[in-house]
């Protein structure tokens, strides 16, 4: 089929919610893709951070295809290897303490959401329900998750939105600022994706956590982004110095499979007993089964190299001196680039998708989230791609 003939039966067929690129891509190994025509493309947005391991990894492609031949599907009223497993993996890589599953980043913080809201009517009865995030954060797009989400572009048309959030400044000031007798969480991304690219300062977010402890708050990080190794660590909590009382995870975890949910620790490990939260999908054979193929291809030495490789791409970037660039932020392989004034983020993005290089945009910036496991070559025909395409 034509790139031609597969945009019109788009067009005719699919609701159009998405500004997709005038590109069709058709196929690949790791980081590097191709369209219906055989163009080359170097992956440095991995599906929105989903591909940690890049595109048809043999061992997840394995792993993949026995588990399909096996079972597929069989529903959370059975138990099966794979979710039970995973679960054990995560908590163990972790030091958390137990494992729902779902189906997305949105789901997984929805879950998280019901979890404090519960734990805080279990201890301390009705009228205490209200969730503190922040400004320029992001948590999914189900009424709920935009809701909780600090940006304002975002509250639009769906109203009425969930009550029961209240924002704040990154600053323990203003979280105590909006804080009330009411409050039974703070949601937070530690580093802001969809904001930008930002990372909290570290200091705050042990401040906060120590005043979660005070207030019997849950604290809940949203790691659907920053979660599997993005970060350089396999949770970007461990990196801060804080153990969550829950964290939502999604995106990279299976590795091109749809997959969420979140970790709970000893604390709340009891919380959401039988009947209270479920998921027909959640846990399903063959997704547990790509995540565990994704947590073998990313042990201890791999993610490891995360670190040195985002510092690579940043160090390289950087040192190009583009004019419609400016500085480059982020942790691990989570990167993002300021655009200079008087260019646009859109306009950059197109050309370098067109150009050969799949990237993407946050905020007013530019956001780079490769593979985990993109080799050197690839980072340095994508950074030519780069380089060639903005230069002038």
């Amino acid at each position: 089929m034509t790139f031609e003939a597969l945009k019109e039966l788009d067009s005719q067929y699919v609701i159009q919610t998405y500004g997709r690129n005038p590109i069709a891509i058709d196929h690949g190994q790791g980081a590097t893709l191709y369209d219906l025509d055989g163009k080359e493309y170097i992956d440095f947005s991995s599906g929105i951070g989903v591909l940690s391991v890049g595109t048809a990894h043999p061992k997840w492609v394995a792993a993949v295809a026995e588990q399909a031949g096996k079972l597929a599907h069989i529903s959370n009223l059975y138990y099966t290897q794979p979710y039970i497993q995973l679960a054990e993996k995560l908590c163990t890589r972790s030091g958390m303490a137990a494992a729902f599953f779902g189906n997305s980043g949105a789901e997984g913080n929805e879950g998280v959401i019901k979890l404090a809201r519960k734990y805080s009517f279990d201890q301390y009865g009705e009228g205490r329900g209200t969730v503190i995030t922040l400004n320029n954060s992001f948590h999914g797009r189900t009424i709920t998750t935009l809701a909780a989400t600090g940006q304002d572009v975002f509250h639009q048309y769906f109203f009425p939105f969930t009550e029961g959030f209240r924002r704040a400044q990154p600053t323990l000031d203003s979280v105590q600022e909006v804080a009330g007798h009411d409050v039974c969480a703070v949601l937070v991304e530690l580093v802001q994706g969809e904001g930008g690219v930002y990372p909290l300062e570290r200091q705050f977010v042990r401040e906060l956590a120590q005043l979660c402890r005070e207030r019997d708050w849950l604290l809940l990080v949203d790691e659907v982004q920053t979660g599997v190794g993005r970060t350089g660590s396999l949770f970007c909590f461990q990196q801060y110095g804080v153990q969550p009382d829950a964290c939502s995870f999604a995106k990279g975890i299976a590795g091109g499979l749809p997959m969420g949910g979140f970790l709970v620790n000893e604390k709340c490990r009891n919380v959401l007993g039988p009947g209270a939260h479920g998921s027909t999908f959640g846990g399903n054979p063959v997704c547990a089964a790509a995540a565990l193929a994704v947590l073998d291809i990313l042990d201890d030495e791999t993610i490891s190299q995360v670190k040195e490789k985002g510092d690579y791409l940043r160090g390289q970037i950087e040192a190009m001196g583009l004019p419609c660039l400016g500085k480059t932020r982020g942790m691990g392989l989570m990167i993002g680039i300021d655009v200079a004034q008087g260019y646009s983020n859109k306009e950059l993005y197109a050309r370098l998708n067109q150009a050969g290089l799949l990237c993407l945009t946050a905020g007013s910036g530019l956001r780079l989230l490769p593979p985990l496991t993109i080799t050197r070559a690839e980072m340095d025909k994508g950074l030519a791609i780069l380089n060639r395409t903005l230069t002038g």
